[in-house]
């Protein structure tokens, strides 16, 4: 088939601003509202693959590891005031900084971590992240209560 002048090809007839000339930001507004892609189009391509709308047991789980991080620095703080020690080097170094310096520095480490994990949630060692840092900050939290006992 031959083109005539009246009729534009396929790629003249293309809107300019075509959304796939450039690829998806891993963090647009849409990341936490408004997305919608919960998974991926075809189920082969379910592994490795990106969304942008997370479903709420992922972001109950998340939630509650970045809660159960702020708990762990003040925690942290009420228990070396008390008289005890900080055994991890990290947080050792952190504290220098100051309470608030602790706190602010901790909270941020973590809350970026935990974001990464929440992009990558379609990848069998992000989901593995996922669950055992959920479990790591609850075995965290009880161990903190049982210290507060004594």
């Amino acid at each position: 088939m031959f083109l005539t002048p009246a009729q534009p090809s396929d790629s003249e007839r293309r809107d300019p601003g075509d959304r796939r000339r450039s690829s998806t930001p891993r963090i647009s507004r849409y990341s936490l509202f408004g997305g919608r892609r919960r998974g991926p189009r075809r189920e082969e391509e379910r592994e490795g693959s990106f969304v942008d709308r997370y479903d709420r047991p992922l972001v109950f789980i998340l939630a509650w590891v970045a809660i159960a991080n702020v708990a762990d620095s003040f925690f942290t703080l009420h228990h070396l005031q008390a008289g005890g020690i900080e055994l991890n080097p990290i947080a050792e170094e952190l504290l220098r900084a100051g309470h608030f310096g602790f706190v602010s520095i901790k909270c941020a480490l973590i809350s970026m971590a935990l974001m990464v994990l929440l992009m990558h949630k379609n990848f069998a060692a992000a989901r593995f992240g996922i669950w055992i840092s959920g479990v790591a900050y609850t075995l965290l939290f009880a161990y903190h209560l049982i210290l507060l006992r004594y």
